[in-house]
């Protein structure tokens, strides 16, 4: 079984697995590899071992080879030219009053182009900036316009919990997070709270969003009334992980009760323990007299 080993295309940023083969190697390693945009060298982040969970079921790239001592020439001239063009163009934006944030600047390891990526609030006209890049390093220049959780993910950082953001670390893709998730689970609606480093709500809302979704169908509502063993009261706080429920009661004491006691104390009788109402007996036929509202027999 070959085993995988994580490398990483920036200091810092996500850390990508791959297959090692029947290569040796170390954590610290420069080592070729193919992506969607091209070969590239990425450096070993983690020392190789044997995929576990879903490692073994995902379908992961190999590593092509060791990289050789021209490549890895090449790719720290590539590194000191992306930190020029960084300079040089921040440089650009401040003069032209440009509205857009420079992100990253990634050079192609064949040379091809360089990438420069930003955010902005809306289309930004870079035309001059393009040329005034193109007329300094002589070589192809693609402008590419991103959003502030991508933005998020290419920097990265520590998150409120104090580890490493989720999208710069593990996450692939990004979910729909909505204000709804963050209600369900009884967080504080303070937007300073429930955001994270891109100003936008926190992905980890997904993570236990359906088992909050599963829990709340079987407890009652807030502002239900119900019956306990010390008397009526009205539901005004619930706690989904410990499924209890904090009841008013009408002496103005709060108290805090299992559900499953609840609703075996206090549970209001069913419709169907109600004791049945004896129906009258039905009424012989009545005929309607024709042009009037008299009954007869």
């Amino acid at each position: 079984m070959s085993k995988i080993v994580g490398v990483q295309f920036k200091n810092c940023g996500k850390v990508y697995d791959f297959e090692a083969g029947h290569f040796v190697l170390s954590r610290g390693d420069k080592v070729m590899v193919i992506t969607e945009d091209g070969p590239a060298i990425a450096v070993v982040h983690t020392e190789p071992h044997l995929p576990g969970g879903e490692l073994s079921e995902r379908p992961l790239k190999k590593v092509f080879r060791l990289a050789t001592e021209n490549e890895i020439a090449r790719y720290e001239d590539g590194i000191t030219l992306e930190k020029n063009v960084f300079g040089y163009c921040l440089h650009k934006i401040k003069e032209r009053s440009l509205p857009m944030r420079l992100v990253r600047v990634e050079k192609r390891f064949d040379g091809s182009k360089i990438v420069v990526f930003f955010t902005a609030d809306g289309r930004v006209d870079f035309r001059d900036l393009v040329k005034d890049l193109v007329n300094k390093f002589r070589i192809r220049i693609e402008m590419r316009q991103i959003g502030v959780r991508h933005q998020a993910k290419m920097v990265g950082g520590l998150g409120s919990c104090g580890r490493p953001l989720c999208c710069a670390s593990f996450l692939n893709t990004f979910g729909t997070v909505t204000i709804k998730m963050a209600k369900e689970q009884n967080l504080s609606l303070n937007p300073g709270k429930i955001s994270g480093m891109c100003g936008r709500l926190m992905c980890c809302l997904t993570y236990e969003h359906k088992y909050y979704e599963k829990a709340k169908k079987d407890m009652p509502k807030i502002g239900k009334r119900v019956k306990t063993n010390c008397g009526e009261g009205k539901i005004i706080r619930e706690n989904i992980l410990k499924k209890t429920v904090t009841v008013a009661l009408a002496s103005g004491e709060e108290k805090e009760m299992a559900f499953e006691e609840l609703a075996r104390k206090g549970a209001p009788e069913r419709k169907k323990d109600r004791p049945q109402k004896k129906r009258p007996g039905k009424r012989p036929f009545q005929k309607a007299r024709k042009g009037g509202n008299q009954f007869e027999k």
